[in-house]
């Protein structure tokens, strides 16, 4: 099994982002599963191409992306993308989309086809704190988990190709998407109380998540 794993870099004013900080802390196998690691620009072309690029190269059987999401208190598991790119801040291109459809002509919303309990079951088992997300936001990560599932969606066997009203569409690969909070080094100026994690929490979150994924 083949499992790609994304992070993303750095944007507005931070100067790392926890989610791919803690996606190169992963081992390259898991449970069996090779993890291919990639990390995705702040951009909502950029992360389409790159995103559709490494699964085009990978055929991998899951992808599992991972973006930050400063405020939460841990790592929370994302049960629906919706077809929304409303952002409150620009892109790291300059680029500010409001109110438009991450794709024309596609379903208002997917939702992930990991298995979302029994991952933040295995995280807590794991003795760190979990939960079940059911917004992903209308930034970038809402849009590469949307990208992701809809790229998921379009595949079609040779034998339905020609009745797929009839058989419907064939997933390619499992998809899903997971947001991390700050680590300490990152809310030093922010306002008091405002949460962080342990990056090795934050990494064995995700591990623990993969290996749900790999079975």
């Amino acid at each position: 099994m083949k499992i790609l794993v994304t992070g993303f870099a750095p944007f507005g004013q931070e100067t790392l982002n926890p989610s791919w900080e803690a996606v190169q802390m992963l081992p390259d196998e898991i449970a069996g599963a090779k993890l291919y690691k990639r990390e995705l620009p702040v951009s909502f072309a950029g992360a389409r191409y790159a995103l559709e690029e490494a699964i085009e190269e990978l055929h991998p059987d899951v992808v599992l992306s991972v973006g930050q999401a400063g405020g939460r208190s841990c790592v929370t598991v994302e049960q629906t993308a919706v077809n929304l790119a409303d952002a409150r801040i620009p892109d790291n291109d300059g680029t500010q989309p409001r109110g438009v459809p991450v794709c024309p002509d596609a379903p208002d919303a997917y939702f992930a086809t990991i298995p979302v309990v029994k991952a933040v079951e295995a995280v807590r088992k794991a003795g760190l704190p979990c939960h079940v997300s059911f917004t992903a936001g209308t930034y970038v990560c809402n849009a590469v988990m949307y990208h992701a599932l809809h790229t998921a969606g379009r595949g079609l066997s040779p034998q339905c190709a020609e009745h797929a009203d009839v058989c419907g569409k064939v997933p390619q690969f499992c998809a899903g998407f997971v947001h991390v909070p700050y680590i300490p080094g990152q809310v030093i100026d922010k306002s008091a109380g405002t949460p962080s994690m342990a990056l090795t929490d934050i990494a064995a979150s995700l591990k623990a998540i993969v290996e749900v994924c790999a079975v």
